[in-house]
């Protein structure tokens, strides 16, 4: 199998992408049902997964163990023991009926570049760390980025009394693991230990498809705002209410979605914006609505941008309500700040896309990863693979062994000739 990319280089699959592609499908077997792929934190699923990682990382030279919160740490020193290192990584927790590539296809390439360099003999400068983090999807406990914060040192020990739909609280999910919950601070690292952090991962997106490229060079991870929306109204009987003396919260709740939707669309900036949940009561189809609940997602590639874009959306929702009759309730329930891709860093991906004779083409990530945590303790960069029609968590997401492969050889190629310090 061969193919060309737009970029003009020809892309060879070679052992090391076929050997990530095995290893994601059998990671990818490890799930809670046959049916779908669910790897969720602190399961036993979880736990045989993080023992497949570790002996990955040990056959690959390093020396591995779990960490305070579930982490799977590997570790393979540089020319003298000791060194501080640059640390690859990603996640190793899905969403439900997930696809297989997203967190997995960063780690396991990290595995293998190590395992390139070891059966070679060859020592760098500097040490290399790989980190599988726990929990980045926030599935259990409705907590995202768990294991990075750890790391950072920017855990927020209250999550530890949240509970699943079980009813099973995260301190006792980590003794039923095998962890100890009040030792999570031994999970942190000190910045003098790491020279950077990079992680490769599957866009999750369409525009390297479309562009014709196998990677991408990630410019910032997009920061986001979430609202919680409630909208009151007046419910009556659908027969007997003309028209013009109703206050109908879902036809205002439609209202602002379709604003949210227009001021977003014809924004050239890169603003996203989504409402995933609607919720009308009383839910009867002879009934006006009285009450309504949806969300909002906003996301765009700097803070500023984002916040002034949620500002002008709670403005016309605002109005849409007032001159409806409606009551509105608005209520922030997340925010995460944009994480800009270190230049110095961001260059050196630069390099190795270049390096393995592709066009270098810079895109900010919409979705979130493990380096919006990591910022706090380390430089961050992300290299993007392709993923075939910007399907991700799906069970369609997909990776070509061509493009698995092209992402391995720019990381392998960043590592060899990663320059200390920016």
């Amino acid at each position: 199998m061969s193919k060309t990319d737009a970029a003009g280089a020809g892309t060879r699959p070679t052992l090391l992408g076929e050997e990530i592609v095995a290893r994601i499908d059998q990671l990818a077997a490890i799930s809670e049902a046959p049916s779908h792929l669910a790897r969720i934190y602190l399961t036993p699923q979880h736990r045989k997964a993080a023992d497949l990682l570790l002996s990955w990382m040990r056959e690959a030279g390093m020396s591995a163990h779990l960490d305070a919160i579930g982490n799977v740490c590997g570790r393979y020193e540089g020319e003298t023991p000791g060194l501080a290192c640059l640390m690859l990584g990603s996640h190793y927790d899905t969403v439900r009926d997930a696809g297989k590539w997203d967190g997995p296809l960063g780690l396991i390439t990290a595995i293998s570049c190590v395992a390139d360099l070891n059966r070679r003999g060859r020592r760098l400068p500097f040490a290399i760390e790989v980190t599988g983090f726990a929990d980045e999807e926030g599935v259990r406990f409705a907590s995202t980025l768990l294991g990075s914060r750890a790391v950072a040192g920017t855990f927020d020990e209250s999550v530890l009394n949240s509970r699943d739909q079980a009813g099973i609280s995260m301190r006792e999910a980590m003794v039923a693991f095998g962890l100890d919950p009040d030792h999570i601070g031994a999970a942190a690292r000190a910045r003098r230990e790491l020279l950077g952090y990079v992680e490769l991962h599957i866009e999750q997106g369409p525009v390297l498809e479309e562009k014709g490229l196998p990677v991408g060079v990630v410019t910032a991870i997009a920061g986001a705002t979430r609202l919680a929306a409630k909208i009151t109204g007046m419910a009556g009987h659908a027969g007997t209410v003309p028209m013009a003396l109703r206050r109908d919260a879902l036809a205002g709740a439609a209202e602002c979605i379709t604003a949210i939707e227009e001021f977003c669309r014809t924004d050239d900036g890169g603003l996203v914006g989504t409402v995933g949940y609607i919720d009308a009561l009383p839910g009867a189809t002879n009934v006006i609505p009285g009450k309504v609940s949806f969300t909002i997602d906003i996301r765009a590639p700097t803070d500023m941008h984002r916040k002034r874009a949620v500002a002008d959306i709670v403005r016309q929702i605002e109005a849409i309500a007032k001159r409806r009759g409606l009551a509105l309730q608005l209520d922030v329930t997340h925010e995460n700040r944009t994480v800009p891709c270190a230049p110095w860093l961001k260059a050196q991906v630069a390099e190795a896309v270049a390096g393995e004779g592709y066009a270098v083409f810079e895109l900010p990530s919409g979705a979130g990863h493990d380096g919006m945590a990591m910022i706090d303790v380390a430089d961050v960069a992300m290299l993007f693979v392709r993923c075939r029609g910007g399907i991700s968590h799906h069970p369609d997401e997909h990776v070509e062994l061509a493009d698995a492969d092209a992402g391995a050889r720019v990381l392998l190629r960043l590592i060899e000739n990663f320059r200390l310090g920016p």
